[in-house]
């Protein structure tokens, strides 16, 4: 079964869930131009969810993604809040900011049974996971629904993991991708590998469906994709520009500078190893620390400096999440961006 018949969409062109950077407005144009507009949930609150999906549905009778997180919440410790609130201190000081005025929260929220209940409503026609899959009683929930389930894999095992629990199509995530590791069996960033060497192993194993991401920011990158087997891909960086688009001003900037040639995974910002753009914070702390405290504990002390630091322009202290490529970043809607991606095919 082709991947437009799976979805019941037009293009084989998924628009990866960004959170931070993306709402609605980029879904419905993606999903206006045939493709499969994603709609990242994980840090919106519940209702700020439910309002998302009511302009999602007010727009379009097109299918969607809806996307979540799958983590298991860490609990807090103080010590490790000390020690990472004291690696960010001098920084405090350099603003002049309060670092006791660091408010609390997670940052973000993974599926629960409560946004299960205000998703129901709108029975969404895809849903993906990022970090595994949820609970198997939630996840039969939502396939009761008729929703179809992806989920992000980053290595064979983990794809032969999803497949045996269910999922209807497999993104295989390469080493290259933008934002948030998809790793959820291991956390040893060694046995990441690229897209295109992740990709024909998939295809060649699983039976369901694999979705190509990671590094791919153009026709060309789409159909070498699909001539490796790829059921079709999943485009995130090259839509930031978009200004359909939430992106900052800071991170718009660096997207348009040589430096976005420059990236590192790094778990300063969450706590969890995501690629984004070489910053002031990653040099000075090393991309991955063991100073930042388990996902997404470490997001909260940031906020303030990341505040303050934008107001004056800078990205010293934001998360400019960014692929291997940048090079497909267009200041174009959407729509033509995705009419762009799929030329080739």
């Amino acid at each position: 079964m082709t991947l437009q018949r799976l979805l019941g969409i037009d293009l084989p062109i998924i628009q990866a869930p960004m959170a931070g950077v993306q709402v609605s407005p980029l879904a419905l144009a993606v999903t206006g131009a045939g493709g499969l507009g994603s709609l990242p949930c994980a840090t919106l609150s519940v209702d700020g969810m439910r309002a998302e999906l009511a302009a999602m549905v007010a727009q379009t009778d097109k299918p969607f993604n809806v996307n979540f997180f799958c983590h298991a919440p860490p609990e807090p410790s103080p010590d490790r809040e000390e020690i990472w609130r004291a690696a960010l201190a001098p920084y405090y000081e350099e603003y002049g900011l309060d670092i006791d005025s660091i408010p609390a929260g997670p940052g973000r929220a993974p599926f629960t049974a409560d946004v299960a209940d205000a998703l129901e409503e709108f029975k969404p026609a895809v849903i993906s996971f990022h970090f595994g899959l949820p609970p198997a009683a939630l996840l039969a929930r939502v396939k009761a629904w008729g929703s179809k389930i992806l989920s992000s894999a980053t290595t064979i095992d983990e794809a032969r993991w999803l497949e045996a629990h269910g999922v209807d199509a497999i993104i295989a995530q390469g080493f290259e991708a933008g934002g948030h590791r998809g790793m959820f069996l291991s956390d040893d960033l060694s046995e990441q590998v690229g897209t295109f060497a992740l990709l024909p192993q998939l295809v060649r194993e699983m039976k369901v469906p694999v979705i190509a991401a990671g590094g791919i920011a153009d026709a060309r990158g789409v159909a070498s994709a699909m001539a490796l087997g790829a059921a079709g891909v999943q485009v995130g960086t090259a839509y930031l520009l978009c200004p359909e688009a939430t992106t900052s001003a800071v991170h718009r900037a660096a997207l348009k500078d040589q430096t976005a040639r420059y990236t590192a995974l790094t778990n300063l910002f969450t706590g969890r190893p995501a690629r984004g753009i070489v910053n002031r914070l990653m040099r000075d702390l090393g991309p991955i620390s063991a100073l930042a405290p388990p996902f997404p504990l470490a997001t909260s002390a940031l906020g303030p400096l990341r505040a303050k630091a934008e107001s004056l322009g800078s990205s010293d202290f934001s998360p400019l999440w960014c692929g291997q490529n940048a090079s497909g970043c267009k200041e174009i809607p959407a729509a033509e961006l995705t009419y762009e991606l799929a030329a080739d095919l």
